[in-house]
């Protein structure tokens, strides 16, 4: 546990005069001889520079859509060090968040996940008692956001400000402090917000003059008393080192440092042209092995020695055209480095600065493109998808970032950067990445740990030699290759995890025994075997029990066949795959000569699939429901919004007949396009019989029937296909699914007990994240749990655990109990 007395500074609107009083709250605690760490919730650059001049420590965002909500409280603890008060100043109105999120990402979704007070800052120039009905309103708004007092600002006169206070009284509240109209304190701005404290000469002495009235206006004692009213935080700072440990992409010790030579140089562009950089991003580069230096692309004109990487970030190059114009020696330097194949990282100015001109002043010209600006704002999260293999990831990861621009690129390039909204956007290529995107890289860091790697991969004596641009680093180097990092993984299966002594909570397969009709069917079978199998019957019985016609079902040597069948039955222009899920899909695909993308479910969200993440050109869309492993069910109505003319949707429902009255199923859906693959392993515990089938039309079925090798149905997958399809089967398995749920509430419950995560469950399987290295530890306690890191998605912190018999669960939650501390 940690402790850290905290506050957060909100307002119930935008221009209520947050920014100005927690930067001042900061300056004057400082000055008052406390060590402060200041944050901004929100994306917003410029607040955490105002923050960093009143603290001397570098701001920080706590973002849930850049950097997922599990990170945020580490994240606050590692830019709160050693400090001994956060300030967090929050975005827009308390309560407002990430458009259609239900408030997602907004402060008072910050606060809740961080346990911290909330002090709201409310401009009263324009109302006095209709101020208490504001904030009682926004103390019942929601019970879970705890307000804990009020700041006044831009009062009018004491008797304006003593009506408000008095009305406050009804509320319970303390007023903290009172301030009045002072435009001396106002900090200036321009088109994008205000000027970045960077840029302003005189930035240091406003804010001593704010520090000044702070102190002198608002009760720090109170405030403080306040602060360290924060409950104590049960989590590990972040740390860098230890998150690029985590990864797989992460090739060991760098190359230069393992031969004893200089680390390779990233050159980091800075300066009043360029501020905009979450300070994270430097800490990444510096564990991955890499120094960082900073140069001015207004004063210096030529690179720091041994550069082997450009990070361009944001900032404001159309305010500063004409001067970063003017230094041609620079703006050669770097056309000739991006050129050479010098892994570039380019992020919205970084991008208007590569292209050939912005509002018709000439910049390096490395992008065939023009910038200008537009009266049009662009302000908005973003989540986007990498098109093809690149700089920056694979194929198919998906990214969350944000936009924040008023200019315009023309015109764009062949090779996008991402999709957003199934749109290219930007520039993307093996050595270089340039678009709008702001990312915070403590949310993706394999962005940081693949452009890291390209830096150790790149020959510095080839800059500025007119040699044709290098296929990436990144994506050369041995331990990046997709197959020998993937594919293994893709192949790893539960019934790999058994080994002697281990009790079995990896394998979904049903441990209740087989029913007395089912072993009688399966040995009847045995009579039968003379014969070569006809799949008939098997299809007949399960078309009635799906109300479907027979020609609209095909039998295959279970959902591992039909996979195949699938794979090679077109050639896929671009077959996407929703992930974290089930990796045969992906191996079958590989197999076949595809090369699958993956659409990445947000485990922010519980997972839950936002059809518009996938690409609108997919002709191939593969998705399981409910999904394996994080045994989310997803709504009926989210995946029929996946289908469209020129698309086949793969509905992938093994785990289906273990859902209480199979809801939100597809199966009996006759759509042209829609594929649903069954399997009959699990709920009835037979595995080595492999029995599966396709529900779909008979123009799609025949398509994959023209892959299917003759007689690959076997004469017992047939009559076990037959006997399943029985009603007598049907109401057992209605019994099995409803002893399946109450035995999965045990697991479930006792998770909670003991507060470690998990995703609410509709399948015999629970997705827990229980921490790095919990599934050795389970291991060598005798247990054998599904590891989760060989989805794509996942990590090893999370761990899949097959719903068992009450006994077992309570076992395996025992060990638990004794072995944790688990997250």
């Amino acid at each position: 546990m940690v402790n850290l007395p905290r506050l957060v500074i909100a307002a119930p609107a935008s221009g209520h005069g947050k920014t100005t009083v927690a930067t001042g709250l900061m300056a004057a605690l400082a000055r008052a001889g406390h060590d402060v760490s200041g944050h901004k919730v929100g994306p917003d650059y410029i607040d955490p520079g105002y923050h960093a001049l009143a603290t001397g420590k570098p701001g920080r965002n706590l973002d849930p859509h850049l950097v997922g909500e599990d990170r945020l409280v580490p994240l606050l603890l590692h830019g709160a060090g050693n400090a001994d008060l956060a300030i967090i100043e929050g975005v827009m109105g308390l309560y407002d968040g990430q458009i259609g999120g239900e408030g997602f990402a907004s402060t008072a979704h910050v606060a809740t996940v961080t346990r911290t007070p909330v002090v709201l800052v409310v401009d009263i120039s324009h109302a006095s008692r209709s101020i208490a009905a504001l904030v009682q309103g926004m103390v019942a708004f929601d019970p879970s956001v705890r307000i804990v007092g009020v700041i006044l600002n831009k009062a009018g006169s004491p008797r304006h400000a003593g009506e408000v206070i008095s009305a406050l009284g009804s509320t319970g509240l303390p007023v903290l402090g009172v301030l009045q109209r002072d435009d001396g304190i106002v900090a200036p701005s321009r088109h994008l917000g205000l000027i970045p404290a960077a840029e302003r000469d005189d930035a240091a002495h406003a804010l001593d003059q704010l520090a000044d009235q702070i102190a002198e206006k608002i009760d720090l004692d109170q405030l403080l008393a306040l602060a360290h009213s924060a409950p104590d935080l049960d989590a590990e700072p972040w740390k860098a080192a230890d998150v690029l440990r985590s990864l797989a992409l992460a090739p060991g010790r760098p190359r230069a440092a393992s031969l004893g030579t200089e680390l390779p140089i990233v050159a980091m562009a800075g300066g009043r042209a360029f501020t905009f950089r979450y300070a994270e991003t430097e800490e990444l580069l510096r564990a991955a092995g890499c120094e960082v230096v900073t140069f001015d692309p207004l004063t210096d004109e030529t690179l720091p020695d041994r550069t082997a990487g450009l990070y361009l970030g944001g900032g404001f190059p159309e305010v500063h055209a004409s001067g970063l114009s003017a230094n041609a020696p620079l703006r050669e330097a770097l056309r000739a480095a991006v050129d050479s194949g010098m892994p570039t990282y380019a992020e919205c100015a970084g991008l208007l600065y590569l292209c050939r001109s912005v509002d018709g002043m000439p910049m390096v010209g490395a992008l065939d493109a023009e910038a200008v600006m537009t009266p049009r704002l662009t302000l908005s999260y973003r989540t986007a998808i990498i098109p093809a293999d690149q700089l920056t990831g694979t194929a198919g990861t998906r990214v969350t970032g944000h936009e924040f621009h008023r200019t315009t690129v023309t015109p764009m390039a062949a090779e996008a950067a991402w999709l957003v909204d199934g749109t290219p956007v930007g520039f993307g290529s093996s050595t270089l990445h340039a678009s709008y995107l702001h990312t915070h890289w403590a949310g993706h860091p394999d962005i940081a740990q693949r452009f890291a790697n390209a830096v150790h991969a790149y020959d510095p004596t080839s800059r500025g030699l007119d040699t044709p641009a290098r296929s990436s680093p990144a994506l050369d180097h041995p331990l990046l290759t997709d197959r020998e990092i993937i594919a293994p993984a893709l192949t790893w299966h539960g019934d790999r995890e058994l080994s002697d002594g281990l009790i079995d909570l990896a394998v979904n397969i049903h441990d209740d025994a087989r029913p007395a009709w089912l072993d009688s069917a399966l040995r009847k079978s045995l009579d039968d075997i003379g014969a070569y199998p006809d799949p008939a019957a098997a299809e007949h019985a399960i078309a009635q029990r799906h109300g479907r016609q027979p020609d609209e079902v095909l039998a295959t040597a279970g959902a591992a066949e039909a996979f195949g069948l699938i794979a090679r039955a077109r050639p896929w222009r671009r077959p996407v795959i929703v992930h974290p899920q089930f990796t045969e899909p992906d191996v079958a695909l590989l197999a076949a000569g595809h090369q699958p993308e993956h659409v990445l479910t947000d485990p922010a969200n519980g997972f839950v699939l936002d059809p518009a993440l996938v690409p609108d050109d997919a002709d191939l869309v593969m998705i399981g429901n409910p999904t394996n492993p994080t045994s989310v069910l997803h709504p009926e109505q989210s995946l029929r919004a996946l289908m469209r003319p020129g698309r086949v949707v793969v509905v992938d429902e093994a785990f289906m007949d273990s859902v209480p009255d199979e809801r939100h199923t597809l199966a009996a859906i006759p759509d042209p396009q829609l594929l649903v693959v069954r399997s009959l392993t699990k709920l009835w515990s037979i595995p080595g019989v492999r029995a599966g089938y396709v529900l779909g039309s008979p123009q799609l079925l025949a398509e994959l029937k023209a892959h299917q090798a003759p007689w690959s149905v076997s004469t017992a997958a047939i009559a076990a296909m037959v006997a399943t399809s029985d009603p007598e089967a049907l109401a057992e398995a209605a019994r099995r699914t409803t002893r399946i749920g109450q035995h999965r509430r045990v697991l479930t419950d006792g998770l909670t007990e003991l507060g470690i995560h998990h995703v609410p469950a509709a399948a015999p399987f629970v997705l827990a994240k229980i921490g790095a290295g919990a599934h050795e530890r389970l291991r060598s306690a005798g247990y054998a749990v599904r590891r989760a890191d060989s989805f794509p998605g996942l990590d090893d912190t999370w761990v899949r655990i097959a719903v068992r018999r009450p006994d077992t669960t309570r076992k395996l939650l025992a060990t638990l109990r004794i072995e944790g501390p688990w997250t």
